[in-house]
Parts: C-alpha cells; sequence; structure tokens
C-alpha cells in the first residue's frame, strides 16, 4: 500500500521530471567554438581540425569564430559569460588559463570557478635556443657559460607575462643561472634577433624557430618538456638533462560555460575525444608542433589547477608585472 507521504513525494518529483523532459535535446542548433587568438595562427588551426572533427559525434555544425586580445583572455571572457550556453566553448590556452589568473590585476573571469574543463586537446612543446654566434656547443656548455659570467648575456621573448618569457624564467630559477629579459612584440620579431645576435638565447615553440635550427642559424639544446621533440631527434629533454620542473609546454584545452548543464559537457567532451583520435587531426597538429592530448575532464582540471600554482610561482619569485 502506497502511504500519503510516499504519494505525496511522488508529486513533487514531477515538475522536476517534467522540466527534464521538457529539456530540448542537446545540442539543438549549430555551436561556436571561440579560438581566442587571430585566424591563421597555429591555435586556429587546432580549433579549426578540432572544431571539424566533432561535427559527426554531436549532429551539428562548429563554427569558429575568432576572438583575439589580451592574450587569449577577451575570448575566454566571452566565454565564461555564455551562462548556461553549453553551445558556446572555447580553446583555452595557457595563457588565458594559468598565467593571466596571477598576472593581471583586473582579471575579468575566474578561470577555475567561471570555465569548465572538457579535455586537454593539445601540447606544443618548447624548445631552448641559441644563436650561433654564442659559439656553445650543447647544454652543459651553456650553462657554463652562463655561470661564468651571469648577467652579460640576454634572452628574448615573444612578450613580457608571456609563455616564452616565464619558460626563461623558470630556466634560470632551476639552473641557477641569470641573463637580461628583453621582450618582443611576438615570437617573430624575438627570433630575427636572435639569429642576427642581438639576444643570445630563447625558449620558443618549436615550430617556430625549427627552420632557423634546420639551416644551422640556431642551435638547439633542450626540449623545454618531459617527453622528446618528434620534430627534433636527437635534442635532449630538460628532464633528461636533470632538470624535470623545466617544464614549459604550451597548451590549449576545451572548456565551456561552469554552469552550463553537466550532462551536455559530457556530450561535448565525447565528441572532442573522438575528434583527436583522428589522423588527419594528428598530422594536421604535429606540423605545426602540437602533440595531441585529450583525456579526462577532471585529468584536464588537475592539470589546470597545477599550471596555474607552477606559473604563479614563477611570477611572484621574479617579481612580472605587466608593462
Amino acid at each position: 500500500m502506497i502511504t500519503r507521504r510516499a504519494a505525496l513525494a511522488g508529486l513533487g518529483a514531477l515538475p522536476i521530471v517534467e522540466a527534464a523532459a521538457q529539456q530540448p535535446a542537446f545540442p539543438s542548433k549549430p555551436l561556436t567554438m571561440i579560438v581566442p587568438f587571430p585566424a591563421g595562427g597555429p591555435a586556429d588551426i587546432f580549433g579549426r581540425f578540432l572544431a571539424e572533427g566533432m561535427v559527426d559525434g554531436l549532429g551539428k555544425p562548429v563554427v569558429v569564430e575568432n576572438k583575439s586580445g589580451v592574450a587569449g583572455v577577451a575570448g575566454m571572457d566571452f566565454v565564461a559569460k555564455a551562462a548556461t550556453d553549453a553551445h558556446v566553448m572555447g580553446l583555452m590556452s595557457a595563457s588565458a588559463g594559468a598565467i593571466m589568473p596571477t598576472l593581471m590585476p583586473n582579471m575579468p573571469y575566474d578561470a577555475v570557478r567561471d570555465l569548465a574543463p572538457i579535455t586537454l586537446v593539445t601540447r606544443v612543446q618548447e624548445v631552448l635556443v641559441v644563436g650561433t654566434k654564442l659559439g656553445v656547443a650543447d647544454f652543459k656548455a651553456l650553462i657554463a657559460r652562463l655561470k661564468a659570467e651571469p648577467g652579460k648575456y640576454s634572452y628574448g621573448s615573444a612578450g613580457t607575462g608571456g609563455i616564452t618569457h616565464l619558460a626563461m624564467e623558470l630556466f634560470k630559477r632551476e639552473t641557477g643561472t641569470d641573463a637580461l629579459h628583453v621582450p618582443y612584440r611576438g615570437a617573430a620579431p624575438a627570433t630575427n634577433d636572435l639569429v642576427a645576435g642581438l639576444v643570445q638565447m630563447a625558449i620558443l615553440d618549436v615550430a617556430v624557430v625549427l627552420p632557423h635550427i634546420r639551416s644551422g642559424a640556431l642551435k638547439a639544446v633542450a626540449v623545454t618538456s618531459d617527453a622528446a621533440a618528434p620534430l627534433l631527434p636527437g635534442v635532449p629533454t630538460m628532464r633528461e638533462l636533470g632538470y624535470p620542473k623545466v617544464n614549459s609546454d604550451n597548451w590549449y584545452g576545451l572548456a565551456s560555460p561552469r554552469a552550463s548543464l553537466s550532462a551536455n559537457r559530457e556530450r561535448i567532451h565525447e565528441a572532442a575525444v573522438h575528434a583527436l583520435t583522428s589522423k588527419k587531426l594528428t598530422d594536421a597538429y604535429a606540423a605545426v608542433g602540437g602533440i595531441v592530448a585529450g583525456g579526462s575532464s577532471e585529468d584536464f582540471a588537475r592539470f589546470q589547477r597545477q599550471e596555474i600554482d607552477k606559473w604563479a610561482g614563477v611570477i611572484k619569485l621574479a617579481n612580472i608585472k605587466l608593462e
């Protein structure tokens, strides 16, 4: 016999069941992937191939929209403010997801509270390179030179507070060396001056400096990653050289508004992870130095928190401020 209390409890649950039943199937319209960098660059390539690969799993088009500015923050702010709409997602970078939360005084969103990680999409390896005019043959010779003449040499970066800047500060901290920072407006001018000998070293994305390494204009002395770089066979990693904390992989991961329905985010996750298994996508990523990642949302969340802590320590110790 059904008790009065059980009957009332059942009636009370009806509106919830009915409301759930009234939720439209997801996705109910084309989805938007925000790439917070200009069209044509590596981030755009990562986003467009991922978007293309997710169509089969979602059954709807995934439209890429470029919203660049403030090292990726402007685009991810748009995603964070998309409220409950899981039809909007963003390709979050290391800068917008792990560096700017510490470095930017008036961060417009909370990278952990306002954005829900879906999956890590790709890691972009970086390499420590020196100009041939410096006359060092390998990593050991570079360290010896820097310690013998502290503060004499300089390094270039793609800009103050970016990952290429913080990577060198992490390198200096862990190796006990010193060098002067020379910031540039992007990796291209930094590379040009490195080749010309106006600065002596840099840590930059592998794909950016690969042509100059192959031509002999630059010398690759170490990959700042746990894994060897497929495009640089024979170049040792910092872990192999005894400095496992010097890991400066740039990375991109997919994120949705935190307030969106978890069931909808799971659909996105399934489609994204499946897309990342495509050989077409893997080859396209490899051509610009990207190594496919994937994995669970929980793994990505844990990784992001570790990255926030790591770069916060570097920023504070080096007293880095945005210009």
